[in-house]
């Protein structure tokens, strides 16, 4: 399917208001009307040109979403609701279907990876180090020196 330069701006311009996963609620259709396409023809289109239909995309960016928010600690019902899911079974089954393990899981394994940068008690930090750092930055003729 050959698209003109305007139809591929026009779909491009839907696929970045579909990618809008907090700010926007619009349907396929508001969006297909925002870009002046009949809302068959658009989801034809859009999955010619991307290779997945309006509401896979955007299932897919709410879940790339969650993914952020899982891994900085949020509650998996937290989640659901922010990323525009109303059930938590259908987001739980969705996120299962997709990353392969359900919410709960994928929390777990990635807050098990996550390093929290904490402070070291000066105790354990090398003296010469706290030296370095109190010196300002020109005592150093280069970066190798320092």
């Amino acid at each position: 399917m050959l698209l003109g330069h305007d139809a591929l701006r026009n779909l491009c311009r839907a696929r970045d208001l579909l990618s809008e996963v907090r700010e926007s609620r619009l349907s396929i259709e508001d969006v297909a009307r925002e870009v002046a396409i009949s809302p068959y023809h658009f989801i034809r289109q859009f999955e010619a040109v991307f290779g997945v239909t309006p509401h896979q995309y955007r299932i897919g960016r709410r879940l790339d979403l969650a993914k952020q928010l899982l891994a900085r600690d949020r509650s998996v019902t937290d989640v659901c609701m922010e990323v525009g899911f109303s059930s938590l079974g259908s987001f739980s089954a969705q996120f299962a279907q997709r990353i392969g393990v359900p919410p709960s899981a994928y929390r777990r394994r990635v807050r098990a990876m996550v390093q929290v940068p904490g402070r070291l008690p000066w105790e354990l930090v090398p003296g010469c180090l706290t030296l370095m750092g109190r010196l300002p930055p020109d005592a150093f003729r280069s970066f190798r020196e320092a």
